[in-house]
């Protein structure tokens, strides 16, 4: 079955959510739930599989054994497409739209090494620099964990002491509901990946090996 766009219950869905976040409330609309939000973006991923490979959806219900905060359920739905190790792309179905990014999320120190090795470099540094200036010009905000000064072993005055900061790094922009509905929403996630090739390939060949 063919992606047909993303219906605009599956935003109200959200907006529904976030003012009651019960179990009374999902059970009482799950159907919307699988009908206007995860099948669509099946569909979605299906179409984006063979560009970009497999995706994952993330379960709906939140992990509040260790949280304050014990609403049972996430206000948007998650998704992630690994490219390698903890590389890859990533997409959020949410009440204002859809939220997409790429990047990598460091679960071992040797990552974040290696990341600030290739920082460091001036050719591969400058390489990144290029990436993420492109990036920040199309729209593209970079998040990731950062370091408040500078890290161990690199001078407050590096070159590229902003992205040395980082111990992890991704970049990400929102699609207002406007362009998130129907079948654009695919063109706007497809293109948004696309200009995000470059930094996952960066990190690729500088983080995910070891």
């Amino acid at each position: 079955m063919g992606f047909d766009g993303i219906p605009a219950r599956a935003f109200a869905f959200y907006e529904g959510l976030a003012a009651d976040n019960s179990r009374d409330y999902w059970h009482g609309h799950k159907e919307v739930y699988e009908g206007s939000v995860r099948e669509p973006l099946l569909a979605l991923l299906d179409e984006l599989e063979e560009e970009f490979g497999q995706a994952k959806l993330f379960r709906p219900q939140r992990d509040t054994r260790f949280a304050k905060d014990k609403s049972p359920y996430k206000t948007y739905q998650g998704v992630t497409v690994g490219a390698g190790g903890s590389v890859g792309y990533y997409l959020q179905l949410e009440a204002d739209g859809l939220f997409l990014g790429a990047g990598f999320h460091a679960y071992d120190p040797a990552e974040t090494a290696r990341y600030r090795a290739a920082v460091d470099d001036g050719h591969t540094g400058g390489g990144l620099v290029k990436i993420t200036d492109r990036l920040v010009k199309d729209g593209f905000e970079l998040v990731g964990d950062r370091v408040k000064t500078q890290p161990r072993g690199y001078p407050a005055d590096h070159p590229r002491i902003e992205l040395l900061r980082h111990s992890s790094l991704g970049a990400e922009r929102r699609v207002p509901r406007s362009k998130a509905r129907g079948r654009g929403a695919l063109t706007e996630v497809r293109d948004g990946w696309r200009h995000l090739r470059p930094l996952v390939d960066w990190l690729l060949g500088h983080v995910a090996k070891g």
